[in-house]
C-alpha cells in the first residue's frame, strides 16, 4: 500500500513538471516529462511493484538467492578443481588404468629405445641437454635459434 502510494505521489509530481515545462513552450521536453511520469503509475496498476515489494521484503526469498549463490559457489570451485587436478574424469581413469597395468606388467608398457639402452640411458632428458643436442650440428642453424629466442618460440 505505502509503495502505491509513493509511486502515485511521484507521478503527480512528474505531471506537474511537465505542465510547468509546456507552459515554457518547451512542449518536446513536456512530453518526455509526462511519458516518464507516468511509468509508475503503469508499473503499480500492472502489479509489477507488489511482485517486486513481496521479493524485497521475504526473506525465505533471500535465502533461497543465498543458497543459489552458494550452490554457484561451488560448481566454481569443482570446475577449478578440476581444472586444476589434471584434467577430466576420462583422462584420470585413462592414467589410473595406464598406473595400474604399469604396476601389473612393470617392463610390458615400456618403449623401446634401441639395443644400446640401459637403464640409465631410459631416463627423460633435461631441457639443456634437448638443447645441446639439437645445436650439436654446429654454428649453422644459431642465427635461426636467436631469432625464434627473440619471439619466444
Amino acid at each position: 500500500m505505502l509503495a502505491e502510494t509513493i509511486c502515485s505521489a511521484v507521478s503527480a509530481a512528474g505531471l506537474g513538471i511537465a505542465a510547468v515545462t509546456a507552459y515554457r513552450k518547451r512542449f518536446l521536453t513536456a512530453t518526455r516529462i509526462a511519458a516518464y511520469s507516468l511509468v509508475p503509475v503503469g508499473l503499480v496498476l500492472t502489479g509489477v511493484v507488489k511482485w517486486v515489494s513481496d521479493i524485497a521484503f521475504k526473506p525465505s526469498v533471500w535465502l533461497g538467492f543465498g543458497l543459489l549463490g552458494v550452490a554457484w559457489l561451488l560448481f566454481m570451485i569443482t570446475r577449478a578443481v578440476e581444472r586444476r587436478g589434471g584434467g577430466s574424469r576420462k583422462e584420470r581413469r585413462a592414467a589410473a588404468r595406464a598406473a595400474r597395468d604399469e604396476a601389473v606388467a612393470p617392463g610390458a608398457s615400456a618403449p623401446s629405445l634401441g639395443a644400446g639402452s640401459s637403464a640409465a640411458g631410459t631416463r627423460p632428458r633435461s631441457k639443456q641437454e634437448k638443447q645441446s643436442a639439437a645445436s650439436g650440428s654446429g654454428d649453422d642453424f644459431s642465427d635461426i635459434e636467436a631469432i625464434l629466442k627473440k619471439h619466444g618460440i
